[in-house]
């Protein structure tokens, strides 16, 4: 299977697969976000390590049972041939109630199909007023 834009990346094809993927998780189907993963995809997600599509669908299904709401905005930061670095924030709601926004930047690595083979994520949560949202 390919996903492109395939590697390696030019400017143009950079800030597409950043809109794929920001679309993609706006979507919020675990499935359909996964298949921009190759098999055996590496992730760091905050302290959690995740090994595989499977995982991936469970981590993203587990995800948006806790953050309701949720909508994202990625940015590119820089890439090259193979790689992509983004920034990003999102917001969500808690099961309680409570609004929050994250930040964070993630490193990606793609294979030679376009599949993202590595994806390592940091990201810092700030809960805010609902009133503050952006997004």
């Amino acid at each position: 299977m390919k996903k492109h834009p395939l590697p390696p990346f030019n400017l143009e094809t950079a800030k597409q697969k950043v809109q794929m993927a920001e679309d993609a998780w706006n979507s919020k189907n675990p499935t359909k976000i996964s298949e921009a993963y190759s098999i055996d995809t590496e992730w760091r997600n905050r302290n959690q390590f995740i090994n595989g599509r499977n995982e991936v669908q469970k981590f993203l299904t587990d995800k948006w049972k806790n953050e309701l709401n949720y909508k994202l905005k990625k940015d590119l930061w820089t890439f090259s041939d193979n790689r992509i670095a983004v920034r990003f924030e999102y917001e969500y709601q808690n099961t309680e109630g409570k609004w929050f926004r994250a930040y964070g930047n993630e490193n990606w690595e793609f294979d030679e199909n376009g599949l993202m083979k590595k994806r390592f994520a940091s990201i810092n949560d700030l809960e805010i007023n609902e009133t503050d949202r952006k997004l």
